[in-house]
């Protein structure tokens, strides 16, 4: 999936403004959790990030994994500071009023997949 048909299945607002931003740019999976230590010891090769997490740490921990875009659910909105952030990393910030649950469904319905634990040497 592309960031734009993320946009568009998720009807997600955009709340980032860099000038090279890549709409078109593809996103091949996705993980979700509010828990960064999840993501950090768990996600690989993830292009996309969804948490509740409206702190600076989602963005830093997108970044440190090499995501390119990160999806705050449940009309969560980060804060001027955090945008400024990500815009800096050139990570694509979106807003979505659907919960995690939903949102996380909608993009597995669409072709959008994860990691499993198995990856990983667990479970």
């Amino acid at each position: 999936m592309t960031i734009k048909e993320i946009i568009n299945v998720l009807s997600a607002e955009v709340l980032t403004h860099n000038e090279g931003a890549d709409f078109d740019k593809e996103v091949l999976t996705a993980c979700g959790s509010d828990m960064m230590s999840d993501v950090l010891a768990y996600v690989k090769d993830q292009g996309l990030l969804l948490t509740g997490l409206s702190n600076p740490q989602a963005v830093r921990t997108a970044s440190m994994m090499d995501m390119c875009c990160v999806v705050f659910v449940r009309g969560k909105r980060p804060d001027d500071a955090m945008l400024k952030l990500a815009e800096q990393l050139d990570i694509t910030l979106l807003a979505t009023p659907l919960t995690m649950f939903t949102a996380c469904g909608v993009l597995y319905e669409n072709g959008l997949r994860g990691s499993t634990i198995a990856e990983f040497g667990g479970g």
